[in-house]
C-alpha cells in the first residue's frame, strides 16, 4: 500500500493505520474506536474553522466545543450547492499540499475541485483494499485477477483510486474507458480479449453498453472473454439489475463500492455482496430529507456524512443527496461496518398514481426476473381520465431469453402490481443512448421519460451527452 513517508501525513497514516488493522481485525474496543472518532471531529473542526474561509463564515456561530460524535445537530449542513458556489473557498489546508487534483463531473451544474491529500489517500483506500482482496481470495484463492478499469474521465479519482487498490492486492490493471476518443468500444473489447482481464470495473450502464458492442463487433461473451467477475459503480444497481447482468456476461456481479468525488468511498462491499460503511472514516446521520431532522446513525433517511480525515476538503454534515437504509450488521463476512443499502437519490423519488416511489423500488419493480437484457427505459404519461401509465421499454440481447413475450407479460404484470399503475411493455431492437448517460447525470434523467411535465435541466443535460455515446462512433 502507498504511504505517505514524511510530515503531517505520514504521521497520520502511521496512527490512522494502526485503527484500521485492529477495527478490521476486530480487535479494536469500542472505547478505542470512540476516543478515535472524538479526537478526529475534533481536529477537523477546528482545521475547518480556521483554514476554510467558507467554513470560517458557515460555522461562526456554532460552538464546536459542545459538539460530539453522538450529537452534531447544533452543525449546519453542508450542500452540494455549497460546494458549487465556495469552489476553493471550501479548502482548509492550501492545495499546493494536495497529491492529486480531481473535480466532479459537471454535467449538470459547476464542477467543483476535489483535491486529496495523503491523509485521505491513505484512509479511503485502505477500505477498498480490505474489500477487494477478501473478494478475490473468495474468487480466485492466491491467484491476483487481471484488472480492466474503465473510469469516466481524466479528472475523476476511478482511474488512480482502483489502481492504487489492484496494486495494493497484486494485480495487473489496464485502463481501457471505452468512451474515450482513444480507446473506443472496439478497442475496449479487443483488449479484454487480449489481456484475457478477469475482472471489469465500470458502471453498470456501461457493462450493459459493453454486452451491446460485443454482439455487434461479433463476440461472444462466454467463449471470447476471461471476465469471472464485474465490480460496478458508479450508479444505481439494484439486487435485479445486478442478477440481469449476470445473465449477460455469465459472470458475478458485485455493486462493489459506493462514494463520491467530493466524499471519497464511503462503503465497500463484501464476499456476501452486502455494502459496509467505513465507519473509521465517517461519522454517519440518516437525516429525514424533508426536515433535516436526523435519526441518528441508522434509519431510513438522507445519508449526511462528517469526515474524520482532516486532509485538505474535510466535509462537515455533508447531504449527499442519496437516500439509504443503514442498520446495524448481521453479516458474516471479514468486514466490520454497519450495513447500507442505497435506494437511489432523493430527488429521483417519482410520484405515481398518488404514491411516491424510490429510484429502486422503480428498478427493482421493472428488472427483477428479467435476464438477456441490455437495458430498460420507462415512459410515464397521464390518460385523459388523469390517470398516471407507465410504459416500460425493454432491449433484450439475441439467444439470451428463451420466450421473449412472456418476459415481457411477466414484466407487466409484476411492475403494474408493485406500482399501481396499468403497464404496457414494449421490446426493443435499440434504446435511446441516453440511457447510457446515469453515471454522469442521474438516473431519472437516463431512465425515465417522463411526458407529465416539461423536460428538466438534467434531462437535456443527458440529452445532449447521448449524441455522443454510441460504440460505432
Amino acid at each position: 500500500m502507498w504511504l505517505p513517508t514524511h510530515g503531517p501525513a505520514a504521521e497520520f497514516a502511521a496512527r490512522y493505520l494502526e485503527i484500521h488493522r485492529a477495527f478490521y481485525a476486530r480487535t479494536l474496543a469500542p472505547a478505542d474506536l470512540d476516543d478515535w472518532r472524538r479526537r478526529q471531529l475534533a481536529a477537523v473542526l477546528e482545521q475547518v474553522s480556521t483554514g476554510s474561509p467558507f467554513y470560517a463564515r458557515h460555522l461562526k456561530r456554532t460552538d464546536l466545543s459542545a459538539v460530539t460524535p453522538d450529537d452534531l445537530t447544533a452543525l449546519p449542513f453542508t450542500t452540494k450547492a455549497h460546494l458549487r458556489e465556495e469552489m476553493l473557498d471550501v479548502l482548509s489546508r492550501p492545495l499546493a499540499e494536495a497529491l492529486f487534483f480531481y473535480e466532479t463531473t459537471g454535467t449538470t451544474g459547476r464542477a467543483t475541485p476535489c483535491p486529496r491529500d495523503g491523509r485521505e489517500i491513505v484512509a479511503s483506500n485502505a477500505h477498498v483494499t480490505e474489500s477487494w482482496a477478501s473478494v478475490f481470495r473468495h474468487h480466485f484463492g492466491e491467484h491476483a485477477p487481471r484488472i480492466g478499469l474503465m473510469g469516466p474521465t481524466e479528472v475523476h479519482s476511478f482511474g488512480d483510486t482502483l489502481g492504487d487498490i489492484a496494486r495494493n492486492t497484486g494485480s495487473m490493471n489496464a485502463k481501457i474507458w471505452p468512451y474515450s476518443p482513444v480507446i473506443g468500444f472496439q478497442k475496449a473489447l479487443q483488449l479484454m480479449k487480449d489481456l484475457e482481464l478477469e475482472v471489469i470495473c465500470c458502471t453498470p450502464g456501461v457493462a450493459l453498453t459493453l454486452a451491446k458492442a460485443a454482439e455487434h463487433y461479433g463476440y461472444d461473451l462466454r467463449r471470447d472473454f476471461a471476465v469471472k467477475l464485474l465490480f460496478v459503480t458508479g450508479e444505481m444497481c439494484t439486487p435485479a439489475l445486478a442478477h440481469n447482468l449476470e445473465t449477460v456476461w455469465g459472470a458475478d456481479v458485485y455493486n462493489i463500492l459506493y462514494g463520491s468525488q467530493e466524499a471519497f468511498v464511503v462503503a465497500t462491499a463484501c464476499r456476501n455482496k452486502r455494502m459496509h460503511l467505513s465507519q473509521t472514516n465517517y461519522v454517519v446521520e440518516v437525516v429525514d430529507p424533508e426536515t433535516g431532522e436526523s435519526h441518528g446513525p441508522r434509519g431510513t433517511g438522507e445519508l449526511t456524512l462528517t469526515m474524520l480525515m482532516d486532509g485538505v476538503k474535510p466535509l462537515v454534515r455533508y447531504r449527499t443527496g442519496d437516500a439509504v437504509e443503514v442498520t446495524e450488521s448481521d453479516c458474516d463476512c471479514e468486514m466490520p461496518g454497519d450495513l447500507v443499502r442505497i435506494v437511489g437519490r432523493t430527488l429521483d423519488r417519482i410520484d405515481l398514481g398518488g404514491r411516491r416511489f424510490t429510484a429502486g423500488q422503480i428498478e427493482t419493480a421493472v428488472m427483477t426476473g428479467v435476464t438477456g437484457s441490455a437495458g430498460y427505459q420507462v415512459v410515464i404519461e397521464r390518460d385523459g381520465a388523469g390517470q398516471d401509465r407507465l410504459t416500460v421499454r425493454l432491449e433484450l440481447l439475441s439467444g439470451l431469453t428463451a420466450d421473449p413475450a412472456a418476459l415481457a407479460g411477466e414484466v407487466r404484470a409484476r411492475t403494474s402490481d408493485a406500482l399501481g399503475v396499468p403497464v404496457t411493455v414494449e421490446l426493443s431492437d435499440g434504446l435511446d443512448p441516453i440511457v447510457s448517460t446515469g453515471a454522469f447525470v442521474s438516473w431519472k434523467a437516463a431512465r425515465v421519460v417522463d411526458r407529465r411535465t416539461a423536460t428538466d435541466h438534467e434531462t437535456s443535460v443527458a440529452q445532449r451527452m447521448a449524441a455522443n455515446r454510441g460504440y460505432t462512433n
